[in-house]
């Protein structure tokens, strides 16, 4: 067993097994796990906004925005050997935490990082495997590139594996 390598909010790392990718707290965010079966390079991204063309600041961190933390997630692992065409993809988050009377677009947030995250993929042609999406729970992943298994753990609830 390898090295268990944290990924902070808004950040995202690639690796290589034996090596492990855990990120904590995933509420709204989502975390996005690609991975090469024949190489064995992973890599988990933990995004917290959909869209980077939405925010009008000149100081902009890629790993935070579905629509360029994927890109260069992808371009991180290809820079370790990965091949984009093998990739495939597991996700986790895009949790629905609070409840309002008004469901405006920044409270169905986490549906929105889900929906943006699945379209990059899609438009990369990167398969999503599986998923555990939504509901109004925080998760906690950890992310095996030699094998693929993606761990969540919340409150309250068994770990299950994707």
């Amino acid at each position: 067993m390898g090295e268990i390598i944290k990924v902070g909010m808004a950040d995202l790392k690639a690796c290589k097994s034996p090596d492990g990718l855990t990120t904590l707290g995933l509420g709204s965010c989502v975390g996005i796990a690609l991975r090469d079966p024949q190489t064995k390079i992973g890599g988990l991204a933990h995004i917290m906004l959909p869209d980077s063309t939405a925010i009008r600041s000149g100081n902009q961190n890629i790993a935070k925005f579905a629509d360029t933390g994927i890109v260069e997630l992808v371009a991180q692992m290809e820079k370790m050997g990965a091949v984009r065409s093998r990739m495939v993809a597991k996700l986790a988050g895009g949790a629905t935490m609070f409840q309002f009377q008004n469901k405006s677009d920044m409270i169905q947030i986490g549906e929105r990082n889900v929906a943006a995250s699945m379209e990059k993929l899609k438009e990369l042609n990167i398969p999503v495997l599986a998923s555990d999406t939504g509901a109004n729970y925080g998760r906690t992943v950890t992310f095996y590139p030699e094998t693929g298994e993606f761990h969540i753990r919340a409150v309250g609830r068994e770990e299950s594996i994707i």
